[in-house]
């Protein structure tokens, strides 16, 4: 259980960078995020294999908190690569999950990043609709959302979480977010010194709709060949479209009646003159 205690103030906000070049899918950040926050090894004591090359893992959610993709691309007759991307809850700084939750569970620490506190959450499920990352999910054991903390109780004490902690390449790069951004736009102009021209990162932009992510990425081709929505949003805006879709609806509603209406009473008044 996650407890928030705003005993103190960071000096800035921590994170991840994750550079998918160097991710050779060992799983050694799933294995430790279990271990460190005893999740139980299945979701609803389901084991089986994806059947999609080695994902057993399949996606992120209450149980697994990392989730290591493997996206194997054919770029000829005999030519092919593998991308691996270790994905996790993005931390959003302007986060979807928080805004609608209604219990008040999901919450901003002192490191700027969000936990769920599962004391606090009823299992609404709001949260769920509206991250636009599919992290989170319920806990079948717990019976709330949950998802990563960025190991809150270990940066607490001081600690790195456990899943960059275990990673042996240093795809998973932990750190105050501003060093990390500037690390991560020296490896991206490497990358592209070397010829990899589709070098960019993701969830970098701190003028972005989500206001940036504090978990962002370095990929080698579209977001969404690794799952991840090319321009994601919060719940508001959606919400502001489909407030302006339903008067827009109500206001030809209205106008469809007025007409019905109308033509009734013609109808009616037609009706009157034949009879006389």
């Amino acid at each position: 259980m996650i407890t928030i205690q705003r005993t103190r103030q960071s000096a800035e906000p921590m994170g991840f960078f994750t550079d998918t070049t160097v991710c050779i899918g060992c799983k050694a950040c799933e294995v430790a995020c279990k271990n460190w926050n005893q999740l139980p090894s299945t979701h609803g004591g389901v084991s089986e294999m994806s059947g999609d090359s080695y994902d057993n893992t399949r996606k992120l959610d209450g149980t697994h908190w990392r989730h290591v993709k493997f996206i194997e691309q054919f770029t000829g007759p005999y030519e092919g690569r593998w991308l691996m991307m270790s994905d996790v809850c993005k931390h959003c700084v302007k986060a979807g999950c928080l805004e609608v939750c209604p219990t008040g569970a999901i919450m901003r620490t002192e490191f700027d990043t969000v936990v769920i506190q599962s004391d606090v959450c009823n299992g609404c499920r709001a949260c769920i609709s509206a991250c636009p990352f599919g992290v989170i999910d319920i806990n079948a054991v717990s019976g709330t959302a949950q998802k990563c903390t960025l190991c809150y109780d270990r940066l607490g004490a001081g600690l790195e979480p456990a899943c960059s902690k275990a990673c042996p390449t240093d795809s998973i790069q932990f750190g105050p977010v501003s060093e990390l951004r500037a690390r991560a736009q020296k490896r991206v102009e490497q990358l592209k010194a070397q010829g990899e021209a589709r070098a960019r990162l993701y969830g970098d932009d701190p003028n972005g709709p989500l206001g940036g992510l504090n978990a962002f990425y370095l990929l080698v081709d579209n977001p969404e060949v690794y799952g991840l929505p090319a321009n994601p949003q919060l719940p508001t805006r959606s919400l502001k479209k489909s407030a302006a879709l339903s008067i827009a609806s109500a206001a030809v509603l209205g106008v469809l009646a007025l007409v019905g209406i109308r033509k009734r009473r013609m109808e009616e008044k037609e009706g009157a003159t034949i009879d006389v």
